[in-house]
């Protein structure tokens, strides 16, 4: 008799507010046996908090080590996290990957997706993004009627933000981090500065909004983004 094997979740567990999990999020993340989730090399898990008061004691749990840092390379460690989750989805077990804010949408679970769809039954929740979360406690729509919204890494070189940037009707800047400097910089020469808008955490306890003009670029958490909503109103 064949082995029954267990299926790998790709949970989106939203921003940071434990009330944006989506009700089929939960359902899945109460029943299974087997929990994953990211961890910072400084202990901190996130993915975790945010959900510490939906898990069962009972639970099976991998914290998954990341470096998140740009001159080290995550590979090995998604290697190592995908090896540990296969072992109990190739003993019938269910597992639930954790991933703040959306998966398919520079979510960490896309690595493992890549590494273990091909091997086990998989389904991915879909979660609130930051970007999503952003504009609703900012205030501010992003797009109107026909607008282009672009979703763009701060950790791209200068030269390449410039070219999109000049180009865009709104747009997001993720993953700020110590890349705000360079960013404020490409705003003001494009004339975009007084236009972006600047929040950090969104959605968490301790999320700030800050006139961008304000912004100590030595504070810029890496979990910061600068919107530049469109400049369009709503014809109705």
């Amino acid at each position: 008799m064949s082995q029954v094997m267990g299926k790998l979740y790709g949970l989106g567990i939203g921003p940071g507010d434990p009330e944006l999990i989506t009700l089929k999020a939960y359902r899945i993340l109460r029943s299974v046996p087997v929990i994953a989730y990211p961890a910072m090399e400084s202990g901190k898990v996130l993915a975790r908090a945010i959900v510490a008061d939906y898990l069962r004691s009972d639970q099976i749990e991998i914290p998954m080590p990341l470096p998140f840092s740009p001159t080290r390379s995550s590979q090995p460690y998604y290697d190592t996290a995908a090896e540990k989750i296969a072992g109990y989805l190739s003993q019938g077990l269910d597992v639930a990957v954790l991933c703040e804010g959306e998966p398919f949408l520079y979510g960490t679970f896309m690595y493992l997706f890549n590494r273990l769809s091909g091997k086990f039954a998989t389904e991915v929740v879909p979660g609130i993004s930051s970007t999503m979360a952003s504009a609703s406690a900012l205030g501010v729509p992003l797009t109107y009627r026909n607008d282009v919204l672009s979703i763009m890494p701060a950790t791209l070189e200068a030269e390449i933000l410039r070219d999109r940037l000049a180009v865009v009707d709104a747009a997001v800047i993720i993953k700020l981090g110590r890349h705000f400097a360079k960013v404020r910089q490409v705003l003001i020469e494009l004339g975009q500065f007084d236009r972006a808008l600047y929040i950090e955490r969104a959605t968490m306890p301790n999320q700030r909004i800050l006139p961008i003009a304000d912004v100590d670029p030595a504070g810029v958490p890496y979990w910061a983004l600068v919107m530049v909503p469109s400049q369009q109103k709503s014809v109705s």
